[in-house]
């Protein structure tokens, strides 16, 4: 229960102030432990972050699964790969990882963050490969480049996200259309 009250604090640490706020001292005000007891469980901030991708990622990879599940035809499976990312950028357990950037992390969670993100474009290569690519993993890494910009402009605040959504939507399924 304390490992989940101190994943659930750093979630809304880094959600409310970014890298900065993730601290031991805060983690520690926020669940009521001694600054030590946060070290029991955790060595490192990246330690915190590593945790927070390996229980949340599943959850989120799951939600944009069900999405494709429920699209019929590859087309839709790729617009639902697209719009159910884009949704969950408002997820606080999304902001909490966006917020640390991946160079501060050490090796392994930075390695750990790639082969999630790889299991989740492994999600629309089968769509791609019958809509007809040549190279429909190529194709995959492509559209999630499309997300992740629009998920950097959806951090940034400046457009709304109904309008972001709509423009990478209809960047990758005029792509992927081809």
């Amino acid at each position: 229960m304390q490992r989940a009250a101190l994943l659930d604090a750093a979630r809304s640490l880094l959600s409310e102030g970014g890298t900065e706020a993730l601290t031991f001292p805060a983690l520690a005000e926020r669940t009521g432990l001694a600054r030590s007891s946060v070290y029991e469980y955790f060595r490192s901030r990246a330690a915190v972050v590593e945790e927070l991708c390996e229980v949340d990622f599943p959850v989120w990879a799951a939600e944009v699964e069900a999405a494709m599940a429920a699209a019929e035809g590859p087309e839709a499976k790729v617009e639902a790969y697209v719009r159910r990312q884009l949704a969950l950028v408002g997820d606080r357990r999304h902001r909490a990882v966006v917020a640390i950037s991946a160079s501060e992390l050490d090796a392994g969670a930075r390695e750990k963050i790639r082969a999630a993100h790889g299991g989740l474009v492994a999600m629309i290569v089968d769509a791609l490969g019958e809509l007809g690519h040549a190279e429909p993993r190529l194709a995959a890494m492509l559209v999630q480049g499309v997300v992740d910009a629009a998920v950097r402009r959806i951090e940034l605040g400046v457009e709304e996200l109904s309008a972001v959504t709509e423009a990478a939507v209809g960047m990758v399924v005029r792509g992927v259309r081809g």
